[in-house]
């Protein structure tokens, strides 16, 4: 055996991109090229104390009408990342951004898992098709769909 002593890494902070996202406008800014996937994608905004972009993860990619998240998956980057909080956003690959009642349960038990491990959530945005060039997306946060603190 090989007890020799083991090299441990530890992870340092990682700098933002010092784009800073507050608003849904902010998160449409960053992930509008969802409105053009024909699948459904889930993805993750990192953010920093100061609401400072980290990092966009890919969680999932999914089906044309579904994806599946668990909060092991949304939060390992997240925790890895040293984030302080994040945005959770999806597309709809129909166009209409409404969220459906899975999403809605969904961001709850991921708000409530974000309490625990002490990482904010922030907002989930649902992004859809923009129509005659306005954007479509649906922030649960100002639809009060969930409660976000």
């Amino acid at each position: 055996m090989d007890f020799s002593p083991a090299m441990i890494q530890l992870p340092l902070v990682r700098e933002s991109t010092g784009e800073l996202v507050r608003t849904p406008e902010d998160v449409y800014c960053v992930c509008r090229d969802l409105e053009r996937c024909s699948q459904e994608s889930f993805h993750t905004l990192l953010l920093n104390t100061k609401n400072r972009l980290i990092n966009r993860v890919l969680v999932t990619l999914g089906l044309v009408d579904a994806s599946l998240v668990h909060p092991r998956e949304v939060f390992r980057a997240g925790i890895q990342g040293v984030a302080s909080a994040m945005i959770l956003v999806h597309n709809h690959p129909t166009g209409d951004p409404t969220p459906s009642a899975e999403d809605i349960r969904v961001t709850r038990q991921l708000i409530e898992a974000g309490r625990i491990v002490d990482i904010k959530v922030i907002d989930h945005i649902v992004i859809g098709r923009s129509v005659n060039g306005s954007p479509a997306f649906v922030s649960m946060r100002e639809s009060e769909l969930c409660t976000f603190t």
